[in-house]
């Protein structure tokens, strides 16, 4: 036991002093970063009331963004435990694949820009987990319990990432319905 001890205090040391000296954490975003971005789209040029509402919307679109790509990692777990060692993907509704399949041909054709990612989920719609959800319930129910509910957080949450996308604004009442629909739905997931 002590060896485990001296083995895990030695590694929290070694993570205090690289970090005491300026360590770089490979994904931390911080406020230099923050300002080679503005520079970079010439945030001095667009009006001050936009900038301030957007940034506003942006901190929202955040949790959003990451509860999205966190609900799609969470849908392409469950099909592929749930139908392997077929492929997962042929479970999808043929409508799904087919604008799918049309988005990564037009990614491969613009070479040039950077792509969504390069599994099929990064090319689903967030209103298409909820229709991979509905088609496959069997590869969610333990987890998720309850596929009208499932239903109901996930179109929630569309709603409100579509209208921050589309250059709208939410209101207070709207961006707390958005955070306890995060909380259950992790809760939920765990």
């Amino acid at each position: 036991m002590d060896n485990l001890y001296s083995f895990v205090y030695r590694g929290v040391l070694t993570e205090e002093a690289l970090d005491a000296v300026g360590r770089i954490r490979r994904k931390h975003f911080g406020p230099a970063d923050a300002a080679q971005l503005r520079s970079s789209l010439s945030y001095d040029l667009l009006d001050v009331d936009s900038l301030s509402e957007a940034q506003r919307m942006a901190i929202v679109y955040t949790a959003i963004h990451a509860f999205e790509n966190s609900a799609r990692n969470f849908v392409q777990k469950a099909m592929a435990e749930h139908y392997a060692p077929a492929p997962w993907w042929e479970k999808v509704p043929d409508r799904i694949q087919k604008t799918v399949k049309t988005r990564m041909a037009e990614d491969a054709r613009f070479r040039w820009h950077g792509a969504r990612g390069t599994s099929e989920m990064n090319y689903c719609d967030f209103g298409d987990l909820s229709s991979i959800i509905v088609t496959s319930w069997p590869a969610f129910e333990d987890v998720l319990g309850n596929l009208e509910w499932a239903k109901g957080i996930l179109g929630t949450l569309e709603k409100s990432r579509n209208i921050i996308m589309h250059g709208g604004s939410l209101a207070k009442e709207d961006i707390s319905r958005i955070g306890m629909n995060i909380r259950d739905w992790i809760r939920q997931t765990g």
